[in-house]
C-alpha cells in the first residue's frame, strides 16, 4: 500500500518569463505578455507519499510549516528574476556585475544590501524584493525548484515527495511529479 497527503499554499510573487514564445496558429495572437514584468497569486499543492504510517499517519501536516514559513518569508511579494535575463542588468543597475549577490542554501540569491548604505531607501526597498534565481521562472520551473526544496527536508524524516501542482492563475496550472 501507498498513502497521500497534501496540503496547500498560497503565496503573492512577481516574475518575467523572458523566454516566451508563442505559435500564433494556436495562441490566436502574437502578444507576448508573459515577457512583461506581472504578477500572480501563487498556489502550491505538495503531496507527500509514504508505504508505511507513522502514528496512522504519512506525517503530521504541522511537519510542512516550515515551508510555509519558507513561501512566506521567502517569495511572498517578491520578484523573482533569472540572473540570465537580458533585463537583469536594468532592473538591477546597482548589481549588473552580478557581484554582491548573497548565495543561499536553498538555490536562489538575494542582493547584498550592505552596499547600498547611504543610498536612499528606495533602492533598499526595491532590491529587497528580488529573488535571483538561474533558471526562467515558469511555473514549470518554479515547482521543479520548490519540489526539489521540500523533496530534501522530507527525506529526513523518511517522507517522499510524489508531485507539486502550482497553480500560476485559478485556471492554469503545472503538475511535477517526482
Amino acid at each position: 500500500m501507498k498513502w497521500e497527503i497534501a496540503k496547500q499554499f498560497d503565496f503573492c510573487y512577481g516574475h518575467r518569463v523572458w523566454s516566451q514564445t508563442l505559435n500564433v496558429e494556436f495562441s490566436m495572437d502574437s502578444c507576448l505578455a508573459c515577457r512583461h514584468l506581472h504578477g500572480h497569486q501563487g498556489r502550491l499543492i505538495v503531496y507527500l507519499s509514504s508505504d508505511k504510517l507513522e502514528n496512522g499517519m504519512v506525517t503530521d501536516f504541522h511537519h510542512l510549516n516550515w515551508f510555509k514559513h519558507f513561501l512566506d518569508s521567502t517569495l511572498d511579494h517578491k520578484f523573482i528574476i533569472d540572473i540570465n535575463d537580458p533585463l537583469f542588468s536594468t532592473l538591477l543597475p546597482d548589481y549588473a556585475n552580478k557581484q554582491n549577490l548573497i548565495t543561499c542554501k536553498d538555490g536562489f540569491k538575494r542582493p547584498d544590501l550592505e552596499i547600498l548604505k547611504g543610498k536612499p531607501k528606495h533602492l533598499f526597498e526595491m532590491y529587497e524584493g528580488y529573488i535571483i534565481v538561474d533558471f526562467v521562472p515558469t511555473s514549470e520551473n518554479i515547482s521543479t525548484w520548490l519540489m526539489g526544496i521540500v523533496a530534501k527536508k522530507m527525506a529526513k524524516i523518511d517522507v517522499q515527495v510524489s508531485r507539486i501542482e502550482f497553480f500560476e492563475t485559478p485556471k492554469s496550472r503545472s503538475i511535477v511529479y517526482n
